[in-house]
């Protein structure tokens, strides 16, 4: 084989890994000092170091509060499930949220919806769990953090506990009043 019919192929795959076969003689060195631009040479001023008269960049807006919002599908599961709790189902009430919860699992509303359901049950202890779930989803969105204190005060007072229902109550409140 013939070195010039590879040379094509080895330069293809040093261009591909970064390297250079031919390289320019280094350059001859300065009389000035290393680092200094030559004699009669203009430098752009750095990006870091502001300019005179120019304003400096004003510091990014926080972002807005978080929001939850129900999607269209578990929407239309929380109204039938409403409809089926105003008709005495609970039961069925809290399966059609359960299916809801399988299709937004992260959504602290439908944790909340189905809390009231139990809670509508009898059952204060899952209410309190679920509210407490929903609490813990709701990072940033102070409407649905007030809405899960406030299940957590009617599930406490629902068990008996007045003084935790109240606390919860003023934890509701300071989140979003009425």
């Amino acid at each position: 084989m013939h070195i010039r019919s590879l040379l094509p192929g080895l330069i293809a795959i040093a261009s591909l890994a970064g390297c250079t076969l031919f390289r320019a003689p280094p350059a001859a060195p300065s009389p000035e000092s290393p680092g200094t631009p030559p004699a009669g040479s203009v430098t752009a001023p750095s990006p870091a170091t502001p300019q005179p008269g120019s304003a400096t960049p004003a510091p990014p807006a926080p972002p807005p509060p978080k929001q939850f919002h129900l999607g269209a599908a578990a929407s239309a599961l929380v109204t039938q499930a409403h409809t089926q709790l105003a008709a005495g189902d609970s039961a069925q009430a809290a399966a059609t949220l359960e299916r809801a919860l399988r299709i937004e699992p992260e959504n602290p509303l439908v944790w909340i919806e189905l809390g009231r359901v139990r809670l509508a049950e009898g059952n204060p202890a899952q209410a309190d769990a679920m509210a407490r779930k929903a609490l813990a989803l709701a990072r940033g969105d102070t409407a649905a953090q007030s809405s899960a204190w406030r299940l957590i005060a009617d599930s406490l007072r629902a068990g008996g506990n007045n003084l935790g229902a109240a606390d919860a109550d003023r934890r509701a409140g300071s989140l979003a009043p009425h």
